[in-house]
């Protein structure tokens, strides 16, 4: 399997599987003489960990990197940082009944197909315990935007057809402190209601992740196959269960006339910014100084507690149905991937930055 790798100064490369001894991964690239906070790490993996809540999957995972190389003292030395989690609570049996069954919208058919050979437990390298790696280099590259000021702010702007209103008031700091990781109470009131709902039916549902990055300077992103929206959206496609990427005003667009997407610009106090902002912060792949916004869509999580009809290895129907411990709605926990990943490429493209100008 190719492909393992995301980044071209700051480089991932991640291993493991869901059910096996450990997942684990490299960060290449990464500028020395940075001392971490360990714990703010640990913070930003417990958003993104198994059983947080009682929305959640109940698998019990600690989620604690061990680093193997790269710091010294907590402090970055410009050498590769490798680090391993250990998996701890996997459930094999609960998949035995798939060894030979393709189950509804999930990658056992294409992964057979492709390799001849496919992982059955947790679906193997295909599983979303992968990215509790993105959430370790996120976390670390975190630590490196906030000496530049940058911040990136993630929540759930939907959860099936509930969906935070447009003219909303958003409240950042209630994020963390609800399940739903949404910026809105009233919304997180109805979401949750909804969401027990679908759990009792042995159902799940998608939603829709709204991401800021703030403080973004100008020039970030290259003009034809590095573009920075481009690059941002490659990422958020590599996440589990992602359908649709929007920046500004996106699929809207298409909607509007030039007169009304065109962003005016403005000087204000020697800075050169926009009225509006439907262009996302993103003017030709290159970041423009203003916020850049994003949508994520997620689909519903395809194993289900309900019967279903498929086929097997040998092309004959049969009936699967799921088990085990899964997500009724995958949302919540992406909050922390998106703004991870979101982090790595930010990252990324300040050091490229770097190497274009004397």
């Amino acid at each position: 399997m190719a492909s393992n790798s995301i980044g071209n100064i700051v480089k991932l490369t991640t291993f493991g599987e869901s059910h096996g001894q450990a997942i684990g991964g490299i960060l290449d690239g990464f500028p020395a003489g940075l001392e971490l906070n360990l714990d703010l790490i640990s913070a930003e993996m417990a958003r993104r960990k198994p059983g947080q809540s009682h929305l959640t999957t109940q698998r019990k995972e600690q989620d604690l990197p061990n680093f193997l190389s790269g710091l010294k003292n907590n402090v970055t030395t410009g050498m590769p940082i490798a680090w391993v989690i250990e998996n701890s609570n996997q459930k094999s049996k609960d998949y035995s009944h798939l060894e030979n069954t393709f189950r509804p919208s999930h990658a056992d058919f294409t992964y057979q197909s492709k390799y001849g050979i496919r992982e059955v437990s947790g679906g193997g390298r295909s599983s979303a315990r992968e990215t509790a790696n993105w959430v370790v280099a996120g976390a670390i590259c975190k630590q490196f935007l906030q000496l530049q000021n940058i911040e990136i702010v993630a929540f759930v702007k939907s959860v099936g057809e509930i969906e935070i209103p447009e003219n909303a008031t958003l409240d950042f700091d209630f994020i963390e402190e609800n399940p739903l990781r949404t910026a809105h109470q009233e919304s997180a009131v109805k979401m949750e209601t909804y969401l027990k709902s679908i759990r009792k039916q042995g159902d799940t549902v998608g939603g829709v992740i709204t991401g800021i990055i703030k403080n973004v300077p100008v020039g970030l992103g290259e003009p034809i196959f590095e573009k920075l929206h481009a690059n941002l959206g490659k990422a958020f496609f590599s996440l589990n269960a992602v359908k649709g990427v929007e920046f500004g005003s996106g699929f809207h667009s298409a909607k509007m006339l030039g007169s009304q997407h065109n962003d005016i610009l403005k000087n204000r106090d020697g800075n050169i910014i926009t009225e509006t902002n439907n262009a996302g912060g993103l003017l030709g792949g290159i970041s423009n100084g203003m916020p850049i916004n994003f949508n994520i869509a997620f689909k519903p999580v395809a194993t289900i507690l309900q019967k279903q009809k498929s086929v097997n290895t040998n092309g004959e129907e049969v009936v699967v149905e799921g088990k085990g411990r899964h997500d009724a709605c995958v949302v919540p926990r992406a909050v922390a991937i998106v703004e991870a990943l979101a982090a790595l490429v930010i990252a990324d493209h300040l050091l490229m930055k770097r190497l274009n100008t004397i």
